[in-house]
């Protein structure tokens, strides 16, 4: 039976969506949802918004303060220059290799209206993975910062750079860029349909693919958000409890990531939110910039709020102007719902799921639907959301039976960059994503979430391919068999364990080989235990290594 806050969220819906509502609802070609009445490409949203809420700090950073109408024209009279004076052409991929700053948005608004398409790297990625990220999307131009930089140097690759200096205010970090001027060459004409951007995703198959979306799968992700923030605000407004202070959020998660991306960075151009950028984590310095800057939002992977629970300056700061503590990328312990709500007393937690593939969309549990229901990811992303259970042959399962998980919806990828075998694998004949990710929906439409059907870890909110891992460790020379596993871990969900098979070195360990390992992959995907054998690995019948009895064995660590 529907929760009375579900009843009041259909009644806001209906009014925000419905005749007359502030969204307006029209269907594309195949029939999915979209949003009708707001810009339905990047450059054309930012334009729209920026002019809107031009006067309101749009990002903060390093001591500076930059307005949406301050970002908005840096990135436009920097589309300029990568036209006219860097030669870029639509449909040409700019890379953005960077930590986060003002510069990495700008940089990527630039990119948008100049017609290319913006290729997020992972910022954490060593050589040889950015070497494998830029070889299958082939830019034309990588936008980095110095350690960035010292990186793509070391991939031995002949791409066009330029490394920013991005500690420096944002004309001075961008200085290298309209050194070339150019400011006068025309923009091009963007559409819906074009292609807008790439970010890397980690499935089951090793090496990361790059999701390609479009215009309109972007903004359509983008509004399924906003959607949802104004159907919260109607039900706050009809209450008599409208937000007391302005929205600011506390940009904690990678701008490469697609929740960084879409619901945190696009999402504030929308409802003009403030953002509050971190370069690199730190849960004491989020305290402080929360107090001292009134952050209303907070969205992380769950052990991020986790660790400003349990830090001990906690109690020294003002936290009362956050309402809201999301989280994705990862499952929430469900004991940690409770210590959130005792920690943060203003604010309450919330839980999202969503894919790179989807641009984010998917489904939402928060407020007191969380409280009651915290082991589910919520319900879907409505009107934008269609949710799926598959059965054999993708027959759609009903309420309380298992099956993978699909997603339809208007904000879903176009593909995989040069991959049209892994393109054709994602979909089904009727156009829903396969998530790879297995559950139940029950009699109200909340999605539960019981198991992954990839091969992959997710160590807090970031996503490690065990094949990926296997390879770089059968890299060395002495490694007969290797499998990679996840393994319970309290502060992150889970990290990457290993065992291995040494036919003739007796003088490998764990350590010796967790050695080998750095600078191949990036740190987060070694495996933090490696036990090594000297006999052959646990096999099924079949003959492939027995992943779950190897798991089972080391999962206490």
């Amino acid at each position: 039976m529907p929760s009375e806050l579900d009843r009041k969220v259909d009644a806001a819906l209906a009014e925000v969506t419905g005749p007359g509502g502030r969204i307006q609802i029209g269907h594309d070609e195949q029939g999915r949802a979209i949003v009708t009445n707001l810009p339905p490409t990047l450059p054309a949203m930012f334009d729209a918004f920026c002019m809107l809420h031009a006067a309101t700090d749009a990002v903060v950073a390093d001591g500076e303060r930059l307005t949406f109408g301050e970002v908005n024209a840096a990135a436009t009279r920097l589309a300029h220059a990568l036209v006219g004076g860097w030669g870029v052409k639509k449909g040409d991929r700019v890379a953005i290799a960077m930590r986060n700053c003002p510069a990495w948005i700008v940089c990527y608004i630039a990119a948008l209206k100049a017609g290319a398409i913006a290729t997020l790297v992972n910022g954490w990625w060593q050589p040889d993975e950015l070497a494998h990220g830029l070889r299958l999307t082939r830019p034309s131009l990588v936008l980095c910062d110095a350690p960035r930089g010292s990186r793509l140097g070391a991939c031995g690759l002949d791409v066009p750079a330029a490394v920013l200096p991005v500690d420096r205010p944002i004309e001075e970090a961008l200085a290298p860029l309209f050194a070339r001027g150019g400011g006068d060459a025309p923009l091009p004409e963007i559409g819906p349909e074009d292609d807008a951007t790439i970010l890397f995703t980690s499935g089951s198959t090793g090496t990361a693919k790059g999701a390609l979306s479009t215009h309109r799968a972007v903004t359509t992700g983008l509004y399924a958000y906003t959607i949802g923030l104004l159907s919260l605000l109607a039900i706050m407004e009809h209450e008599g409890r409208p937000p007391a202070n302005p929205p600011k959020t506390l940009v904690n998660v990678p701008l490469f990531h697609v929740t960084g991306e879409v619901p945190v960075l696009l999402n504030s151009f929308v409802i003009g939110r403030t953002m509050v950028l971190m370069a690199k984590w730190d849960p004491g310095e989020a305290l402080r910039l929360i107090a001292e800057e009134k952050i209303t939002y907070f969205v992380g992977v769950p052990t991020m709020s986790l660790e400003m629970m349990q830090h001990p300056d906690r109690d020294r700061y003002d936290l009362s102007s956050l309402t809201d503590i999301a989280a994705g990328g990862a499952a929430r312990p469900v004991a940690h719902v409770k210590r959130l709500q005792q920690s943060f007393r203003s604010a309450q937690p919330a839980l999202g799921y969503g894919l790179t593939e989807t641009n984010a969309a998917g489904c939402g549990n928060f407020w007191q639907n969380y409280a009651d229901k915290p082991s589910s990811t919520g319900r879907p992303h409505k009107p934008i959301v269609e949710i799926a259970i598959l059965g054999e042959n993708d027959r759609h399962l009903p309420p309380g039976e298992r099956g993978e998980i699909a997603i339809r919806a208007a904000s879903n990828i176009r593909g995989y960059w040069d991959d049209p075998e892994a393109t054709a694998a994602a979909f089904t004949a009727d156009l829903y994503l396969r998530t790879g990710d297995i559950g139940y929906l029950d009699e109200d439409e909340y999605l539960f979430i019981v198991d992954r059907k990839k091969d992959i870890i997710i160590r807090g909110g970031e996503n490690i391919s065990c094949q990926e891992v296997e390879a770089a460790i059968y890299a060395h020379p002495s490694v007969s068999e290797a499998s990679v596993f996840g393994i319970p871990d309290e502060r992150l969900g889970e990290v990457p364990a290993a065992a291995v098979y040494c036919e003739t070195d007796r003088d490998l360990t764990g350590e010796r080989l967790r050695a080998f390992l750095e600078g191949r992959i990036a740190p987060y995907k070694i495996p933090v235990r490696i036990w090594v054998h000297d006999s052959p690995l646990v096999k099924l019948g079949t003959g492939k290594i027995d992943k779950k009895v190897l798991r089972d064995r080391y999962g206490s660590g």
